[in-house]
Order: C-alpha cells, then structure tokens, then sequence
C-alpha cells in the first residue's frame, strides 16, 4: 500500500508542478508578446481619451466633474479653518482689551451720561428759544 500512496504522490507532484510551471511560462510568453502588449497600451490610451473627452463634454455643458467638485470642497475647507482661526484671534483680542462684562457697563454707563447731558442741552435750549414774557402794559393815567 506504501508504493501506491508513493506512486499517486509523485504523480499528483509531477502533475501540480508542471501545471505551475506551464502555467507561469505561459502567462510570461504572453506578457512577452507584443502584440497583447501593445493593445494593453492601446486600451489605456483610448480609455484615458474617453475620460478627456468626458470632462470637456462636461465643461461644455456648464457640469462639474467629480475632480472640481472635490477641488471646491477643499478649498472650502481651507477657507472654514481659516476663519475659524480669525474669530479665535478676535475672540482673544477682545478678552484682552476688556473683560466681558466690564466692557458692556461701561458702555452703559457712557450711554447715560449723554443722555443726562442731552437733557440738560435740551433745557437750556428750550429756554434761549422761548421768547420772554412781556409784562402787561399798565395804563397810562392821563
């Protein structure tokens, strides 16, 4: 029994090792020739042209393709951090000129005092504007 499980593994070793081997030659004569080679090249040639050609259909007709729609949105995102880090810089340079409440009273403060000083105006107009009174004529005796 030994010779025929050593028989039927050498055949099975002589068959699987050069079904590899012809294999692998094949493929290799195959990726030889030139003329499988060169209509590889030509199929990616024409390829690339019908992507060319897509893209200037698209452009005709005012259509974003995928590669400018993802360019826009990188640019969007450059110009979100970008901002982002504008109001973070504002955001600190208003917490360094003031502090958040102080700035607000302050202002208040301000606002009332013009406004008292606007009525004070307001008064001292209204009586510079107003003529005076004329004293009732007493009669003459005659």
């Amino acid at each position: 029994m030994s010779d025929a499980s050593n028989l039927a593994r050498s055949l099975r070793e002589r068959f699987s090792g050069t079904t590899e081997e012809r294999l692998g030659k094949a493929l290799s004569d195959l990726l030889e020739n030139p003329l499988l080679t060169g209509a590889i090249g030509r199929a990616f040639d024409a390829r690339e042209k019908a992507v060319q050609a897509k893209e200037v259909a698209m452009g005709a007709l005012n259509i974003p393709s995928a590669a400018d729609i993802e360019r826009l949105t990188r640019r969007l995102r450059s110009v979100s951090h970008r901002l982002e880090g504008i109001e973070e810089g504002v955001d600190r340079l208003e917490g360094a000129i003031s502090p958040p409440g102080a700035r607000r009273s302050e202002i208040d403060q301000r606002l009332s005092a013009i406004e008292a000083q606007l009525e004070t105006l307001g008064g001292k107009l209204d009586r510079a504007v107003k003529p005076p009174r004329a004293k009732p004529a007493k009669p003459r005796k005659t």
